[in-house]
């Protein structure tokens, strides 16, 4: 039997407690991140596939009891989650909040050098085509943004703070579907009424990590690549979080978005 994982969403942290939010203890998360092992396991969830705590502990090159005393911490923080299934424990994020402050801390963080053939392999699949959490990113991500947004799909609201407009700050960007996106968006099988009702923002960016460009973010994209993926136009590549684009995938990008892969 299944037990399903509940996070605790953090746009209600607090609700829970009875406490009034005043401002957000970054301090007490960056603390859990901060520590190597942590931040290998976190890094190993970001694909967005629950693993046991067998595998993580692999990932992360500790032994079993290592690894789960940070999966109790990391537990404690509502970094992650947990779920039964028999006598299994499977882990994974707890949720797109969780990935979104992950891959922005990697903007900031120094990269780590190439030292070994399989890791250039690795870092050449990641920058080509990966999950950044539920949505696709790498140069596949930043391009197919980029072709929603030359046919006329989407278009970038203009955010205002204090007044003025912030064209560089990309959590305040935020993107519309047009009527011409509806029609091709609703024949490619989404229902854009419904995303717009998910309590997860709607259509956003990240900037990507590898590329230092935006891709989509938000229900919509995550919408769009679970899409990709039911349709077999993308598939999980051999190395962690890459994925491939396939032959049909290609061809059907290209017919459907004018994204040429």
């Amino acid at each position: 039997m299944t037990v399903p994982a509940q996070p605790i969403p953090y746009d209600t942290a607090g609700s829970d407690t009875g406490i009034t939010p005043y401002e957000t203890d970054i301090a007490q998360a960056a603390a859990l991140i901060a520590d190597p092992t942590r931040a290998a396991i976190l890094r190993a969830l970001l694909p967005d596939r629950p693993l046991a705590a067998g595998e993580l502990a692999r990932l992360a090159g500790v032994s079993a009891a290592t690894a789960s005393f940070h999966l109790a911490k990391l537990l404690e923080g509502r970094m992650i989650v947990v779920a039964r299934q028999g006598r299994h424990r499977y882990y994974r994020l707890a949720g797109h909040a969780v990935a979104a402050a992950l891959e922005a801390l990697g903007l900031i963080s120094p990269v780590l050098p190439v030292r070994t053939l399989r890791q250039s392999r690795e870092a050449a699949a990641l920058a080509d085509a990966r999950t950044c959490y539920d949505h696709l990113a790498g140069r596949a991500g930043v391009e197919l943004l980029d072709a929603l947004l030359r046919r006329g799909l989407l278009v970038r609201e203009k955010t205002q703070s204090l007044g003025r407009t912030i064209p560089s700050d990309s959590s305040a960007t935020r993107f519309e579907v047009t009527g011409a996106g509806a029609m091709t968006l609703g024949s490619f099988g989404l229902n854009i009424p419904d995303l717009r009702r998910s309590r997860r923002r709607f259509a956003g960016e990240c900037i990507d990590w590898t590329q230092r460009r935006g891709h989509l973010n938000g229900a919509l994209a995550a919408a769009i690549t679970a899409r990709l993926f039911g349709l077999g136009w993308v598939e999980h590549g051999p190395r962690r979080r890459s994925v491939r684009i396939t032959a049909a995938g290609a061809a059907g990008l290209a017919d459907t978005f004018g994204f040429r892969a």
